[in-house]
């Protein structure tokens, strides 16, 4: 992992943006949601996914590419989850009071 942080920095900084971004736009788009058996559905895929990765059943590139791209993912969702929080702290600042 240490090699990934070091080699592919730039990627995971522009996932880190990227997730910032649409963080930040996604509190505005007031879209249908994920229903509850599809967010389970995805759940279970991605700790399925995460356990692969750390039995290191995948071999060789295959591997190193399902690596890069979990961290890739858990850096878009950090970015995410902080653009959120700064949109919703812009916007509650700047509401008036009742």
């Amino acid at each position: 992992m240490a090699y990934l942080a070091t080699f592919h920095w730039g990627w995971l900084l522009a996932s880190l943006l990227l997730g910032l971004a649409m963080g930040w736009i996604a509190v505005v788009h007031r879209g249908p949601g994920v229903s509850k058996p599809t967010s389970r559905w995805l759940a279970g895929l991605a700790a399925a996914l995460v356990a692969v990765a750390l039995a290191r059943v995948i071999p060789g590139r295959p591997g190193y590419w399902l690596d890069l791209g979990l961290i890739l993912f858990v850096f878009y969702l950090a970015g995410c989850a902080v653009g959120s929080w700064l949109r919703d702290r812009v916007v509650s600042r700047s509401a008036p009071l009742a």
